[in-house]
C-alpha cells in the first residue's frame, strides 16, 4: 500500500443479521493496493467479526447503540485516503469494486467532490438485482460538471454507498453531512459539491432488510421525511433546477409513504398535513401541474384533503379487489368450513389462562416446549397447557395430558383463544397472531447448518420451501429462545423479524445440570446397559441430498472392534423410525445388547445422560451434549459434500468439540485408544462448551416461564451462571462409583 492511499473504504455500523462477515470476506478476496479499509465496528459482534479478518484492516470499536453518523465520523477521522467510500456493514461490495472506484477517482482533478456510481440491490429473496440508476448515470457522460447542469442526478438512489466523496470536501462540510439520516447526507453531498463525476458501473450492493425485521417507525421518524426535504430545499435555495428536482422527489416520496406505510390514523393525518404545508410552501413559481390521476393526487395533497385522498385510495382498492375476486374464484368448501370455525373462535375473547404447546410437527410432548410446560406447572399452575398431538401419537402421551388433534374443531378453538402458543417449529399458516397473544418459538437445536432464508442458495435444502410463507409465520413470533449468542445472531439473519431473543438457555438442557447419580443409573438400567460398560451414543443427522436413512458406518464391524464392554446406542434422525431394521445383519448384536436401536426412545436427553461419549456428524445434539462435559467424537466422512449442499455457519473441522474422524478406520482408532478423552480432546471440548453452552445452566425453563408467562423484567431473572461454575450431571462412571 502507498503512503497516501487513493481510497479509504470506511465500513461502519453494527453487524446487522450477520452480513458484515460476507462484506469483509469480499474485501479480503481481492488485492487492495492503494486502498485502506477502516472498520468502525458498532458493538461486540461487529468488533469480533472484524478482528477475525485481515489484520491490515483498521478496526475502531464503538459501543452498542452508536449511530451511523458517529461511526462515519470515527472512520473518517482515521482515514488517510484521498477519497472516502462509506459502506454500511449490512451492505456489500461487488467483486473488485474498491479497485474500480480507486482507479477512476485517481484520474479526477481536485475540483471534483463527488463520484457517483451504479449499484445492485439485494433483498431476502433475491440478490444482484440491477438498480434503476444505470441509464441516468450513463446519460450524464464521463466529464465532470456542476450539479445544476445535470439536476436529474438528484434522482439517483440517495445512498452514501453509491458515491465516493473527496476527503477534503467531506471534512469541509462534515458539520452538515454528520447525520444519521443517510438520505439527507447523500443528497446534501451532491448539493454542496462543486463538481460531480459519474461512473455507470455497479460498485456497491445495497441490501434492503425486511421492514418486518426492524423496529416500527415512530411518529417522529415518519415526520422526519418531510423535515428532510424541507431542509434540502432550503439548501438548494437560489438554484431553480435543483430546487425543482428536489420538490418533485419530495411530493413523490410523501405520497408513496402515505399510501404504503400503514400508519395509525392520527399519525397519518398529521403526516399528510405536514406534507401538504411543505408542498405549498416550497412549490416553485410556475411549476407545471400534472394531468390525470397523478395530478388529482397532487391537488388533494396541496389542498390538505386527507379524507378525499383516502376516498380515492379506497375506490382504487375496491376496483383491484373486484378484479382479483373474479380471477381467483371461490375457495373450496372444506377450506371455507375450516376458516369459518376458526373465525368464529377468533371472535371469542383470548383466554389468559390457556397455553397451546406443540413439538416436532405435533409428534408428542418433548424438547423445549415440554421443559417449558413442566416449568409452567411449577411456577404458574393457573395456566392450563393443551398439547397438539397427532392421532397416532395421542396414545403415547403421559396420563392426564390434555391434547387436541390437528384439524379438529377443538384444535382450531384452542389455537384461536389461547394467550400463549409455544412451538419448536411453526404453527400452520392459517394461524393468525391475535392482539394480546404471545407466540414463543423455542427452536430445537443450535444451528451448524444453514436455516431459514439462508437455505435459499442451496437447492437441496430449499427444495419445496415457500420462503414468503415462512416469513409470514416468523412474523408471528414474539419471542425466540436461544442457548448461545451464536444462535441469537443466526436466528436474526435466518429469520429476520421483530421477535425478541430470550437469551436464557434451552429449557430442554436443564436436565443436564439437575439430574443426579440416581437418574443416570436409572436410565442406564432402563436401556439395559450393564454396570461398568461404556455406552457410546451414535446419533447422525439427516442429509438433504439423500432420499432416506443411509448408514454411514459398518456398525457390526465397529461393535466388534470396540469389544464386549462397549454398548452402541444408535439413534437415527427423527425423520426416520429406526436405524436398524429387523432383517439387518445386526440382529444378533442387538440380541446380545451390544447394539441398541434407540431411535424411538424419548426423551433424547435421557440417552445423553446414559452415554459415556457421543459420536455424531453434524447433528445439533453435539451442542446439547457438550453441557455434560463428556467426550464427543465427530465422524465427518462427507463434510465437503454436506457443507456444499446444505451450507454451514462455521467450519466444524476447525472448531470441533473433540477429535475428528474422516473415515471409519480413524473413528475406530479414536475409540479404541485414549484419543476420545485425552487432553487435546478435553481442551477442544472446553472451548466448544464455552461458546455454545453459553446460557445453559439448569435454570433456562425458569427464566422463560418468569419472563413470558409471569411478565417479569429480564433484569430480575436468575443470572446465568458462568460455564466454569456449573456442575453438570455426574458421568456414568461417577454415578456407579
Amino acid at each position: 500500500m502507498s503512503e497516501t492511499p487513493e481510497l479509504s473504504v470506511i465500513v461502519h455500523g453494527p453487524d446487522v443479521q450477520d452480513h458484515l462477515s460476507a462484506l469483509l470476506d469480499s474485501l479480503n478476496a481481492h488485492p487492495l493496493a492503494g486502498i485502506e479499509v477502516i472498520v468502525a465496528a458498532v458493538g461486540e459482534w461487529a468488533r469480533e467479526t472484524a478482528e477475525r479478518h485481515d489484520p491490515a484492516f483498521t478496526v475502531l470499536p464503538l459501543p452498542d447503540g452508536a449511530g451511523d453518523a458517529a461511526a462515519r465520523t470515527a472512520g473518517a477521522a482515521r482515514a488517510s485516503g484521498r477519497w472516502l467510500h462509506f459502506v454500511l456493514a449490512k451492505d456489500g461490495l461487488p467483486a473488485g469494486a474498491p479497485r474500480t472506484i480507486a482507479e477512476h477517482a485517481a484520474g479526477l482533478p481536485d475540483t471534483v467532490d463527488v463520484l457517483l456510481f451504479d449499484h445492485v440491490r439485494s433483498t431476502w429473496r433475491a440478490s444482484g438485482l440491477p438498480s434503476p440508476d444505470g441509464p441516468r448515470l450513463a446519460r450524464a457522460g464521463g466529464a465532470a460538471f456542476p450539479l445544476d447542469d445535470r439536476p436529474a442526478l438528484l434522482g439517483v438512489t440517495p445512498l452514501l454507498g453509491n458515491r465516493a466523496v473527496r476527503a477534503g470536501f467531506w471534512r469541509a462540510h462534515e458539520h452538515l453531512l454528520t447525520t444519521d439520516d443517510e438520505a439527507f447526507a447523500a443528497y446534501a453531498a451532491l448539493l454542496l459539491a462543486d463538481r460531480v463525476a459519474c461512473l455507470p458501473h455497479p460498485a456497491y450492493e445495497h441490501r434492503k432488510l425486511r421492514p418486518e425485521s426492524l423496529p416500527p417507525p415512530t411518529p417522529e421518524q415518519r415526520y422526519a421525511l418531510v423535515e428532510r426535504y424541507e431542509a434540502l430545499l432550503d439548501l438548494a435555495a437560489g438554484r431553480p433546477a435543483a430546487h425543482a428536482g428536489l420538490y418533485e422527489l419530495m411530493v413523490r416520496d410523501c405520497l408513496r409513504t402515505f399510501a404504503r406505510a400503514g400508519m395509525p390514523d392520527d399519525v397519518a393525518r398529521e403526516f399528510f398535513h405536514r406534507a401538504s404545508l411543505a408542498a405549498r410552501r416550497h412549490r416553485p413559481d410556475g411549476h407545471p401541474r400534472r394531468a390525470g390521476l397523478d395530478g388529482l393526487r397532487r391537488s388533494l395533497l396541496e389542498e390538505d384533503a386527507c379524507t378525499g385522498y383516502r376516498a380515492l385510495q379506497a375506490a382504487n382498492r375496491t376496483r383491484r379487489k373486484t378484479r382479483s375476486a373474479v380471477r381467483t374464484g371461490r375457495h373450496r368448501a372444506g377450506t371455507r368450513l375450516r376458516a369459518l370455525q376458526y373465525r368464529r373462535a377468533l371472535a371469542e375473547p383470548v383466554d389468559p389462562h390457556l397455553a397451546v404447546f406443540s413439538a416436532y410437527w405435533a409428534r408428542g410432548v418433548s424438547c423445549n416446549p415440554a421443559a417449558i410446560a413442566a416449568g409452567l406447572a411449577e411456577l404458574a399452575p393457573s395456566v392450563h397447557p393443551v398439547w397438539v398431538v397427532t392421532a397416532a401419537g395421542a396414545a403415547l402421551l403421559p396420563p392426564g395430558t390434555d391434547h387436541v388433534v390437528p384439524g379438529t374443531r377443538r384444535y382450531w378453538e384452542v389455537l384461536a383463544r389461547a394467550k400463549y402458543l409455544v412451538n419448536n417449529v411453526n404453527f400452520p399458516d392459517a394461524v393468525v397472531r391475535r392482539p394480546g397473544t404471545v407466540h414463543v418459538q423455542t427452536h430445537h437445536g443450535t444451528p451448524l447448518k444453514r436455516m431459514g432464508l439462508d437455505q435459499m442458495p442451496y437447492p437441496a435444502a430449499a427444495r419445496g420451501l415457500d420462503f414468503r410463507a415462512l416469513l409470514e409465520r416468523v412474523d408471528r413470533w414474539d419471542f425466540s429462545v436461544s442457548a448461545n449468542s451464536h444462535s441469537t445472531r443466526m436466528w436474526q439473519r435466518a429469520y429476520p423479524s421483530r421477535h425478541v431473543s430470550l437469551d436464557h438457555g434451552y429449557p430442554r438442557n436443564d436436565v443436564y445440570y439437575t439430574a443426579g447419580a440416581d437418574d443416570v443409573r436409572a436410565v442406564r438400567e432402563r436401556l439395559g446397559i450393564p454396570p461398568g460398560h461404556r455406552a457410546v451414543l451414535y446419533a447422525p443427522t439427516h442429509r438433504d441430498y439423500e432420499a432416506g436413512w443411509t448408514p454411514r458406518l459398518d456398525l457390526a464391524a465397529l461393535a466388534d472392534r470396540l469389544g464386549e464392554e462397549t454398548v452402541l446406542l444408535v439413534r437415527a434422525h427423527y425423520f426416520y423410525e429406526t436405524a436398524v431394521s429387523r432383517s439387518s445383519p445386526l440382529t444378533g448384536l442387538r440380541r446380545s445388547g451390544r447394539i441398541i436401536d434407540v431411535s424411538s426412545y424419548d426423551p433424547v436427553e435421557e440417552l445423553c445422560l446414559a452415554a459415556d461419549a457421543l459420536v455424531t456428524d453434524y447433528s445439533s445434539i453435539m451442542f446439547d451434549y457438550a453441557n455434560l462435559d463428556r467426550p464427543i467424537v465427530i465422524h465427518a466422512d462427507d463434510w465437503e459434500t454436506y457443507r456444499t449442499t446444505r451450507g454451514v455457519y462455521f467450519d466444524l473441522m476447525a472448531e470441533a468439540p473433540g477429535p475428528v474422524a474422516r473415515d471409519q478406520a480413524r473413528l475406530t482408532e479414536i475409540l479404541t485408544t485414549d484419543a476420545w478423552r485425552d487432553e487435546p480432546a478435553a481442551k477442544a471440548r472446553a472451548a466448544f462448551r464455552r461458546r455454545f453452552c453459553e446460557y445453559d445452566d439448569g435454570r433456562a425453563a425458569e427464566r422463560v416461564v418468569r419472563r413470558v408467562f409471569l411478565g417479569e423484567d429480564e433484569r430480575t431473572l436468575p443470572a446465568v451462571l458462568p460455564v466454569e461454575e456449573r456442575t453438570p450431571a455426574p458421568s456414568p462412571e461417577e454415578a456407579t462409583a
